[in-house]
């Protein structure tokens, strides 16, 4: 790749990631604090939890920390990129939550500077949710 790449639209892609399945990278270089990406969401409570645990979709819903999360929401739906960022103790971007009219948003923003090429991780806060058949890969 050459030169610098202004077209936001194309700022990160998806592939296939051995022993964990597809994760995010990034298409163009990422500063710290810098906005990845940002999705709608939809909020669900605890009988669709229940629902989605038995389910594919636990492992792609998201947990919200309890100080910032509107009651009675248990988890969300993230429609976009964000949904497959994979998980890192030591992760490059964090997930940032807004309340606005047209609804809950995620955001995916950068810890550090991301290089071309780098997958995008994030630090999942339901961790100890999953099922210990789960084996997480750095």
């Amino acid at each position: 790749m050459t030169g610098i790449i202004s077209d936001r639209s194309n700022a990160i892609y998806i592939k296939n990631v051995s022993h964990k399945g597809r994760g995010v990278f990034a298409n163009i270089p990422f500063k710290n604090g810098d906005l990845i990406d940002r999705s709608p969401t939809w909020g669900f409570g605890n009988v669709e939890a229940t629902q989605f645990d038995n389910t594919g979709l636990f492992e792609y819903y998201f947990v919200r920390p309890s100080k910032f999360a509107q009651q009675p929401m248990v988890g969300y739906v993230v429609f976009g990129f964000i949904s497959i960022v994979n998980h890192s103790s030591r992760p490059n971007a964090r997930i940032a939550w807004a309340d606005e009219d047209t609804g809950t948003w995620a955001s995916i923003i950068a810890l550090k500077d991301i290089k071309v090429g780098d997958e995008i991780t994030h630090q999942y806060s339901n961790i100890s949710d999953y099922p210990k058949t789960i084996k997480f890969v750095e």
